[in-house]
């Protein structure tokens, strides 16, 4: 008798089970990826406050820079902008160093389950070269915000790995208990997309 294959499926709070290897956009909600983000720590958890700076914050501080370095960008950008890790939801926030270590099986894995998103939310599988080049820029800003802030980064330190973003000095982070990081996902995602 052969052994079925190890289960590749999670199953989420809305009673969805997505297929990781596999990923239907028809199994993919908005409320599992809100919960689940609002639930997931930045930087593995090694940042200073009472909560952990979820990825569901740094999710929308990257789309509120996208606005601010492009303030017409199209909402449909803005709200790639909000998905950008959307597929931590399932998989967890990585560190960097840990998926250069695990490869390109990892990096296919996530950008199949960011497809599945994106044809779920209406956005284009593979977004224009501007608009992953503006998300890019706002995302690693987000990361040297962190880093500074919250992750115990010199400045120096954090613009070798993370540029050097100007005009955001008056940002200041801090973490947001998880059911608000949660609700204030939820409310920008309705918003950018017309979405009751």
């Amino acid at each position: 008798m052969t052994q079925p294959p190890p289960r590749a499926w999670q199953r989420m709070l809305s009673g969805r089970r997505l297929d990781l290897l596999d990923p239907s956009p028809l199994d993919v909600e908005i409320e599992d990826i809100a919960h689940g983000l609002s639930r997931v720590a930045r930087w593995n958890g090694q940042t200073g406050g009472q909560w952990a700076f979820t990825v569901a914050q740094h999710s929308l501080l990257v789309e509120a820079l996208v606005g601010r370095f492009r303030p017409k960008a199209p909402d449909a950008w803005r709200l790639a902008a909000l998905l950008h890790d959307a597929p931590e939801y399932v998989i967890g926030d990585l560190i960097t160093p840990f998926k250069n270590a695990v490869g390109l099986d990892y990096r296919a894995l996530e950008h199949r389950l960011l497809q599945a998103i994106h044809i779920r939310f209406a956005l284009p599988p593979e977004l224009p070269k501007a608009a992953k080049a503006l998300i890019k820029r706002a995302d690693r800003a987000a990361a040297y915000l962190e880093a500074t802030q919250l992750a115990g980064f010199a400045v120096s330190e954090a613009r070798r790995f993370f540029g050097s973003p100007r005009g955001l000095d008056e940002i200041e982070l801090a973490p947001w208990p998880p059911a608000e990081a949660k609700t204030r996902f939820l409310e920008r995602y309705e918003a950018l997309s017309g979405a009751p």
